[in-house]
Formats: C-alpha cells, sequence, structure tokens
C-alpha cells in the first residue's frame, strides 16, 4: 500500500530529529536517508544556543570594526582636517573610558581595603583628583553627544572653542602645550594684585615684628629675588588667623586667589573661601604622598605637571629645574598645617614667580 503525504512528511520529519526511520516507514525515494545515526546524534548532543549567540556577536563586531576601519581611511583620505578632528573625539573618549575604570578600581580597592583617602598613593589620589576635574568639566559635551548624529555638532563645536568646551584628553599635543600657556598667562595676570592685596594688609597687623617681615617679602618678590623658605615660614602665623586666614582675608584677595587654582570668582565669598581651603588642603595631601613616594620616582612628564598645578609654568624649564623647585616646594609646604591653606596658596605666587632667575631659552 502506497504512503500517504502525511506519512512521508511525518516520518521525514522524525528522520531529521533523530537520526532513524520510525518503524513501519520503509526507505523510498520520498524519504531522505541519512549518511551517520551517530553524527547526527553527536550534533544534538553538542549544539549550544551560547556559543552561536557568542559567534553571531563576534561576527557583528568584527563587520562593524571593518566598517569604521574602511570609513576612517576614507576620511583620511578625502577629509584629511576633519580626519584629524574625529581621531582626536574618539581618542578622548577612549583616553576618558580607561581613566574612569581606573578611578573604578581605585574607589573598590578604597573600600576593600578600608584606605582613607589621604594615605592612598600619589599617582592615585593625581588620577582621581584629575578625573573629578575633567568629568565636570565633560558633562555638558557627553550631554550633547547623546542624541543621534549629534557628534557632528561636537566636532563642529571641538573645532570653533576646543579650549573652553573640552578637557585635555580632547586636545592634541599642540593644543595640550598652547593651553597650558595661555591658562598661566591669565593666571600670571593675578600675581602683582596677590602682592599687593598682602601689602596693603600689612597695615593691619599689630607685631611690628611680623609687619615687617611681611613687607619685607613683599618687596623681594617685587625686585625680583626669589624667596628662601625661611622667608616664608618668618611671617606664617599671619596666614592662619586674621588678617589673612581663609576666612578672614578681603573678599577681593580670595577672588584673585581663584585664579590660580582656576576656580571661578563669581560665587559669594564664604563658597569662595569653602572651596579654596579644599582644593588647598587637597594639594597638601598630594605633596605628602611625593613625599612617601619619592620624588625621584616622578617621571618627566608627572614633575611638570606637579609644578603646573603648583602655579609654576615648566615650559621653559628644564627637568632639573622642576626638580630643583618642586624639592624647595616640598620643604615648605609638608610642615604646613591644615589651618594654614592660605599660606599655601599665597606661595603659589611668591614663590614661582621669580622663579628660574635666569630661565632656560
Amino acid at each position: 500500500m502506497a504512503l500517504s503525504c502525511r506519512g512521508v512528511c511525518r516520518g521525514a520529519s522524525l528522520i531529521l530529529l533523530y537520526g532513524k526511520r520510525p518503524v513501519g516507514v520503509k526507505a523510498s525515494l520520498c524519504t531522505p536517508r541519512l549518511s551517520s545515526t551517530k553524527s547526527s546524534l553527536w550534533f544534538v548532543r553538542h549544539y549550544s544556543p551560547s556559543e552561536a549567540r557568542h559567534g553571531i556577536g563576534r561576527s557583528i563586531v568584527s563587520g562593524l570594526k571593518w566598517t569604521n576601519e574602511k570609513y576612517e581611511r576614507f576620511l583620511q583620505r578625502r577629509f584629511p582636517r576633519f580626519y584629524m578632528l574625529y581621531h582626536t573625539f574618539m581618542r578622548g573618549f577612549r583616553l576618558l573610558f580607561q581613566d574612569g575604570k581606573e578611578v573604578r578600581r581605585i574607589v573598590a580597592r578604597m573600600l576593600s581595603e578600608k584606605i582613607e583617602h589621604q594615605n592612598l598613593p600619589y599617582r592615585d589620589m593625581e588620577k582621581i583628583r584629575q578625573v573629578r576635574r575633567d568629568l565636570i568639566k565633560a558633562i555638558p559635551l557627553v550631554i550633547i553627544s547623546i542624541p543621534p548624529f549629534a557628534n557632528y555638532l561636537v566636532f563642529v563645536l571641538m573645532y570653533l572653542y576646543p579650549r573652553q568646551l573640552l578637557i585635555r584628553h580632547f586636545w592634541t599635543p599642540q593644543q595640550l602645550v598652547e593651553f597650558q600657556g595661555l591658562y598661566h598667562t591669565k593666571r600670571a595676570q593675578h600675581h602683582w594684585a596677590i602682592v599687593k592685596g598682602l601689602e596693603s594688609t600689612s597695615t593691619s597687623v599689630q607685631d611690628s615684628r611680623l609687619k615687617s617681615r611681611l613687607v619685607e617679602l613683599c618687596s623681594k618678590v617685587r625686585s625680583g629675588v626669589h624667596p628662601v623658605v625661611s622667608d616664608v615660614h618668618a611671617v606664617r602665623t599671619l596666614f592662619s588667623g586674621p588678617p589673612l586666614g581663609i576666612n578672614r582675608m578681603y573678599a577681593d584677595q580670595k577672588r584673585h586667589l581663584c585664579a590660580l587654582l582656576f576656580l571661578t570668582p563669581r560665587l559669594p565669598s564664604f563658597w569662595i573661601g569653602r572651596r579654596l581651603n579644599s582644593h588647598a588642603f587637597e594639594l597638601m595631601q598630594l605633596d605628602r604622598a611625593i613625599v612617601r613616594l619619592g620624588l625621584h620616582q616622578l617621571n618627566d612628564a608627572e614633575l611638570r605637571e606637579a609644578c603646573y598645578v603648583r602655579g609654576l609654568n615648566p615650559d621653559r624649564l628644564s627637568a632639573g629645574q622642576c626638580r630643583e623647585w618642586l624639592t624647595q616646594w616640598l620643604q615648605f609646604s609638608t610642615h604646613l598645617k591644615e589651618s594654614e591653606t592660605s599660606l599655601y596658596l599665597h606661595c603659589m605666587v611668591l614663590l614661582t614667580v621669580n622663579y628660574p632667575k635666569h630661565p632656560r631659552h
């Protein structure tokens, strides 16, 4: 008796699933024959949906990578200037993402090992400080980049306002040197106003000995002499209380000090004082971390960055001059108390404005 179509299809389905013919069904031209029952069973046992998904995922990633590389080669060949912006933008996001992962690792270790922030190694403390400042400035850029195709708007902003809107991750090496020099020039515009503020405040000092030493220190700086650490320590008591304590000095003096740390002066006086105190104390902790690490452990880039953050422009200085100045700075700062943050900030002018006497050309 001939097999019905339904029976043939059912038999074929069973053969495909199990690799053998069902009972009562004979092989014919309509029933597919499998070469090996064992091979079919092996395929059923070793088939893994997760491995298949991973394989598909790897294929998609490879395809996207190939497409992106082709797109970059096209931009580099046809639009070289736009390619530089695109490359800087993508590299900046990668560096920012890496810094975020590094900070997350540091914070996780702090929590697991119960390490206080001031006891962290220098490089970890500096990484946290820098990333926090970068993220605050990068938040508007990240928000602008969220909508589809908004990255092209970001490219335009990068081209027009790179210094104002972007952080160091999105700067070219040439821009990094140029912008740091420009920022220091703006910072240096407040140096003599700060020295003048010290001279004006000296008239309200009651102790004649401290008054004469403060006036002498300001006169040295005005005449182009680089003061020594002992000159600064001689007047340190004036900066922990009235008239030059962080919460006792005039509001104009605080606003001039904001420029040294690149902080906005457009805030109420008491708020400015809190921010100045917080940032100065953070730098004091970093100074102690450098001493624990050893100044000789810093490479040239770290050495120059440490000098720049503390008010000195290292652009025209040799590595030896930077190391010499930072050694002197650490001798001064590591003996300060938490209440003497005002002296720390003022010395970002007093100990930098005339260093060195004969800069290297």
